[in-house]
């Protein structure tokens, strides 16, 4: 076993743990992956690209590029939230269905104002979470960050969508972003309950620092 393997095998007493292999297949892992980038794992000095060779990379804000059609990263964002088992394709041709149906139903604004307008619509500004004190639960009211507001109704208007039956898809998530876009429909539901159910135990909202 390698010094480093062995650094991170060895537990608080300096004694090695008989059951965790988990932690020294890491360990060894790691230590290869130093080797191939060419600098000393004990060092500490690991550069930006080093220190990313570790990580898991994922669609985030730096890296979303914009849709093909209407150039905009909202709609990129949208459609990997609709995609389901990986099938971008579809989840594209889905959104770009209900962007058509939506231009011929609503006449006086773009398709892409309707579905943004929509999004800002259903955007929650407060929201409960279940926090334990003294032996009990509460919940309690929080404020909601930007991007946890985006993901919460991209999030709705898809449940919204699928909650439908009878219908394609985009024609159910066309209906659904028109509806949000009047300030209807089933998320702009689910928003008001969260603003109720804040509302109902705003006396628990000292609990939140």
């Amino acid at each position: 076993m390698c010094q480093f393997t062995k650094k991170l095998a060895l537990g608080r007493a300096g004694r090695e743990y008989r059951y965790r292999p988990r932690t020294v297949r890491r360990a060894r892992e790691k230590f290869e992956i130093c080797a191939v980038l060419g600098f000393d794992a004990l060092a500490g000095r690991e550069t930006k690209e080093q220190k990313m060779a570790f990580k898991k990379f994922t669609v985030s804000s730096e890296n979303l590029m914009p849709d093909p059609r209407y150039k905009s990263k909202l709609v990129a964002k949208f459609i990997n939230v609709i995609m389901y088992q990986g099938k971008k394709f579809a989840a594209r041709r889905v959104v770009y269905d209900a962007m058509d149906i939506i231009s011929k139903t609503i006449k006086d604004a773009a398709p892409l104002a309707v579905f943004e307008k929509a999004v800002d619509n259903v955007k929650p500004l407060i929201e409960v979470r279940s926090k334990r004190v003294g032996g009990a639960n509460y919940q309690v009211p929080m404020q909601v960050s930007g991007k946890r507001q985006l993901s919460l109704a991209m999030r709705w208007l898809r449940e919204a969508a699928r909650a439908g039956k009878g219908q394609a898809t985009g024609k159910l998530l066309a209906t659904e972003l028109m509806a949000a876009f009047k300030g209807e429909g089933a998320a702009m539901s689910t928003r008001e309950n969260i603003h109720r159910m804040a509302e109902a135990n705003k006396a628990f909202a000292h609990f939140a620092w």
